[in-house]
């Protein structure tokens, strides 16, 4: 018998009020995880009003005690780790190592953020006048809604919701339907983790009404979203005046120069392109190799791609796609390479086992010019595109010719280039002599141009996401004085 799981908000685990539920499906077999609810804009009301509620008690509770509860999490992330591990490969498709590594992930945040709870800066500065105090302090926000995509299923909520909690805002999540299971398994943990009710609500379904009820009711004050270019943009047209954190994804190269260690830059090229079968915002989908070391490298590249197995990801390197849309995607940019006259060297097929799975195989196309769809959407497969230059000053505006600027890369000994693409590439986050993927939860992460807004995710600035600045002026001088008035 298929289960059936419900919403979470103000404390109770509740059915929609659609009495209609969604399934989810392991992509390798199509194998029926569970069935959901199928939620309406009423039940998306009534969690924002129970965090409402939940949100003035909330607030009031002293950061280092708001931080005993994210530390509770992070204890039962860890006991969890290896169930929630195998849970991600079931429903999501990641291999084994990189799922714990998702929940790893979220152990980490939950860590750091709980730290944050002690400390929650604001800055003291001199006024300038006689007798007068001039300070900041933070503040949370209010009732926030997270919109989660499927690729970290477990990783991306725990960065929002860390900084949104240790801050004193509460939640409204709305996870991908993708994978709702792995969403209900980390709600159970934050209820277990003590939580008061309302503090923290779930509601599963469709992006399109939920999202959209989220991002437009007046009562919640901050959106916080990861998933399409076109998505953050609707978000940025709908929301009104608040709060909106926009990460978009990215179009990521690896610049790989003629003096680079070539092992070394196969390494990272295989791990940032079909590491998570190239699902992730953060995925190295182009190569910038100069033209003096192009052949060695592809034989290079083409010889470990196929020693990659391709499976479930319990047993394998490369596990499946998300869905069959997504292998559909995969399929239809295989035949724009083609068209647009990119040369394939290697993979490009959709694979089944036993007949089922949403498999693709690891894609190279090399003699890939700067402007081809090839190299400038994203696609979100493990389809890699090499674009050969004749120096660095080529490389450098290759990598930066997209829409995109989220992460980057630079394969060289010479630190002067080093140094140079680091403040040359246009990107949130430059890799030297690394891939395009590995941020640690202390570090901010987020992106430039169509990337997103501004905002960044994880490190100190997660906090600035997730809390206002309030700027305090204390006179004891006894007497009205003017700031900024020439007397």
């Amino acid at each position: 018998m298929v289960m059936v799981c419900k919403n979470y908000i103000g404390g109770r685990w509740v059915s929609s009020s659609s009495c209609k539920t969604l399934l989810s499906s392991n992509p390798a077999d199509d194998t029926v995880l569970g069935n959901f609810q199928a939620s309406t804009r009423d039940d998306i009301r009534h969690a924002i009003a129970s965090a409402e509620i939940a949100f003035h008690s909330w607030r009031d509770t002293p950061a280092p005690e708001r931080a005993k509860y994210l530390f509770n999490m992070r204890d039962l992330l860890v006991k969890n780790k290896e169930r929630l591990a195998r849970l991600i490969v079931l429903e999501m498709g990641k291999v084994i190592s990189e799922a714990r590594g998702d929940v790893q992930e979220a152990i980490d945040i939950f860590e750091y953020m709980a730290g944050e709870g002690r400390r929650m800066f604001g800055h003291t500065t001199p006024s300038e006048l006689k007798d007068k105090f001039a300070m900041t302090i933070r503040l949370p926000i209010g009732v926030v809604g997270l919109i989660t995509p499927w690729n970290f299923p477990i990783a991306i909520p725990a960065w929002k919701s860390a900084a949104a909690l240790i801050c004193g805002n509460t939640i409204v999540w709305k996870p991908s339907s993708d994978t709702p299971l792995c969403a209900v398994e980390f709600t159970k943990l934050i209820a277990e983790a003590g939580l008061p009710h309302g503090v923290f609500n779930m509601v599963t379904g469709s992006g399109e009404e939920l999202g959209d009820e989220l991002v437009k009711n007046q009562l919640v004050r901050a959106i916080s979203f990861t998933g399409s270019r076109d998505v953050g943009e609707r978000i940025i047209r709908s929301s009104g005046i608040k709060r909106v954190g926009l990460e978009l994804g990215g179009k990521n190269a690896i610049i790989v120069m003629d003096d680079a260690d070539l092992d070394l830059a196969v390494d990272g090229i295989v791990w940032g392109a079909f590491g998570t079968s190239g699902q992730r915002c953060t995925a190295a989908s182009r190569v910038i190799v100069h033209e003096r070391v192009k052949k060695i490298l592809e034989k290079k590249l083409v010889d470990r791609a196929k020693k990659l197995t391709v499976g479930e990801g319990m047993h394998h390197d490369v596990g499946p796609l998300i869905n069959s849309s997504a292998v559909e995607k995969c399929v239809r940019y295989i035949g724009i390479g083609h068209i647009e006259q990119a040369k394939l060297i290697w993979g490009g097929k959709h694979v089944l086992i036993k007949g089922k799975g949403n498999f693709f195989q690891p894609t190279i196309f090399t003699n890939c010019k700067p402007g081809m769809r090839i190299c400038q959407d994203e696609i979100f497969g493990p389809i890699l595109s090499i674009i050969p230059v004749k120096n660095f000053g080529e490389a450098i505006a290759v990598a930066n010719g997209v829409g995109y600027g989220l992460s980057s890369a630079i394969y060289t000994t010479d630190m002067a280039k080093a140094f140079h693409a680091i403040n040359k590439l246009e990107a949130g986050l430059t890799y030297v002599n690394s891939s395009t993927i590995g941020s640690e939860c202390h570090l901010p992460f987020g992106g430039v141009k169509g990337t997103g807004n501004g905002t960044r995710e994880a490190g100190i600035k997660g906090i600035d996401e997730f809390s206002e600045i309030k700027t305090v002026y204390f006179d004891y001088s006894g007497k009205l004085q003017k700031a900024t008035i020439d007397d």
